[in-house]
């Protein structure tokens, strides 16, 4: 493939990307209690190795949110940051295993609902927590107090000019100037708001009515030489390799970090407008590889993530290129530009991810999903409730595990259909049809409606169209026929294997394991 094919679409959301992927890594990094520089390095890291090995067209990798409490609680617990770098290393060969071992698979195991639940959560989980940087809120807003004046001092005039004019300049340049001239297109929305947020900075100055602080602009470490540089990567500590804690933090990276990027490949395989499949077990390997060279050289771990790789989609990206030049962007800018880099208001970052999670928690996709009705509405909003009041994994969980229950409980009820006809002048002839599958789970519902059969019936019992059919419910239809002997039901038992009426054993009939029509 043509690396370069795309570029006129993909420079332009590069930039995008960039402007979004910088504050997180630098975010991510301090909320793991690592140097801000390691989520820089993980972020270029993330870009430019992985995006190359990966086999996505659009998705982007780099420190994510979701590992945030692992890794502050290991590198607490290791007690040095180069034994957890350590760890790191191991993770990634761990992933690159699970990737030979063709792991990925699991991926495709996540119902859509779920998925959809993840992106709308995330939407408004993004949403949320960019209100107080669009705000310029310094410090927490105590939520035990919470009271008007509290959020009034508080709240940073200057930031808010800029998250509004911010907003103004998106919402028109996607929405109205993108469409009617092609020049709108070739320059990012994003990057005329950076620049247009700087401008403001440096007019309106340190002091006065709308005047920003330094808490509410960008924080790059500025490298005085390039030996300072090269001090900000650090190596791991090898000799801890007979320490049991490493590997038992190298696994819960690995397996916690391979979740979160096969959620992300799925969810973001769902926003590709033209449906590309990622290969999973590639994406396992280009992560594992990706993650042990940023321990080797002081990063944090790196998943593939929901809100970069939206944001390239969002921006028009076509190919892996876009991925790749972001991270070359991080790099450049740390390196020639990160004085520049500090001017920016953090205002007009949060203002592209307030759009960003609008996009992604829309209102329409949630009456979308309710139309579809429960079996797909209910694990989608309690995916959505489960991750925004607890975590990632913990409301994937929970998704997931009602999704299953409302398998079940649909299998449960469709595991047979009975239509009652007229026989011999009376509406006592009862047709059941059973399903492809009918298991342990279905057999209440089977109990409850032969229970039901009146004295004197004729039942037609049509096995025609089943593959599976389980010993627990030719156990029950054995105890069945007796019950029905001793009230005159008369029984008639249709199979591919031939019809038969009043048939002393179903188990002697069907055999004594669970029947499969190919037998």
């Amino acid at each position: 493939m043509n690396l370069f094919k795309y570029w006129k679409k993909d420079l332009p959301a590069s930039l995008v990307v960039f402007f979004v992927a910088l504050p997180l890594c630098l975010g991510v990094a301090l909320a793991s209690g690592a140097p801000p520089f390691a989520g820089l390095i993980a972020g270029l890291i993330g870009g430019i190795l992985v995006g190359y090995l990966s086999g996505s067209s659009i998705g982007v990798s780099g420190p994510a949110a979701g590992l945030v409490v692992i890794v502050f609680n290991a590198i607490t617990d290791l007690g040095s940051y180069e034994l957890f770098l350590t760890a790191v290393v191991l993770a990634g060969i761990i992933q690159i295993i699970l990737g030979i071992l063709r792991a990925g698979v699991i991926g495709y195991y996540f119902p859509s609902a779920v998925i959809k639940g993840m992106l709308s959560a995330i939407g408004i989980m993004i949403f949320m927590q960019q209100i107080p940087l669009a705000l310029g809120f310094s410090g927490n807003v105590n939520t035990d107090r919470i009271n008007f004046q509290n959020l009034y001092d508080k709240i940073i005039p200057g930031a808010v000019l800029v998250t509004l004019i911010s907003l103004i300049i998106l919402i028109l340049w996607d929405g109205i100037l993108a469409k009617k001239n092609k020049f709108f297109k070739l320059i990012p929305g994003p990057l005329i708001a950076v620049v247009v947020g700087i401008i403001i900075y440096t007019s309106l100055g340190t002091s006065g009515f709308f005047a920003l602080h330094a808490n509410q602009l960008v924080s790059v470490p500025i490298p005085k030489d390039v030996a300072s540089f090269f001090g900000e990567f650090s190596l791991p500590d090898f000799s801890s390799l007979t320490n049991g804690s490493v590997y038992v933090t190298a696994f819960t990276i690995a397996i916690v970090a391979s979740l979160e990027t096969l959620l992300s490949v799925e969810a973001t395989d769902k926003l590709d407008p033209y449906k590309r499949q990622t290969p999973t077990n590639r994406e396992l390997i280009a992560q594992g590889i990706g993650n042990s060279v940023s321990g080797l050289i002081g990063g944090i771990p790196i998943t593939q993530v929901v809100v970069r790789s939206s944001a390239n989609i969002m921006s028009g990206a076509m190919s892996k290129l876009s991925a790749i030049l972001h991270g070359l962007l991080l790099l450049l800018s740390v390196i020639a530009i990160p004085t520049l880099l500090n001017l920016i208001p953090q205002a007009v970052l949060a203002s592209v991810l307030l759009i960003i999670g609008y996009k992604l928690a829309n209102p329409k996709s949630f009456v979308q999903m309710y139309k579809l009705g429960k079996a797909q509405f209910i694990p989608f909003i309690v995916t959505v409730i489960g991750i925004v009041a607890t975590d990632l994994l913990k409301g994937i969980i929970v998704g997931l595990t009602v999704g299953l229950i409302v398998v079940l409980l649909k299998s449960y009820y469709n595991s047979h259909h009975m239509l009652i006809k007229e026989y011999q002048g009376k509406k006592n002839l009862f047709h059941i049809n059973f399903a492809e599958e009918v298991t342990f789970i279905n057999k209440g519902p089977i109990m409850k409606e032969l229970n039901g059969l009146e004295k004197d019936s004729f039942l037609e019992l049509d096995f025609r169209k089943t593959k599976v059919l389980d010993y627990d419910i030719l156990e029950y239809l054995d105890e069945f026929a007796t019950k029905a002997r001793n009230n005159n039901i008369n029984i008639k038992l249709i199979s591919d294997k031939g019809v038969i009426d009043n048939p002393d054993s179903f188990r002697s009939f069907f055999g004594h394991r669970v029947y499969h029509l190919s037998h």
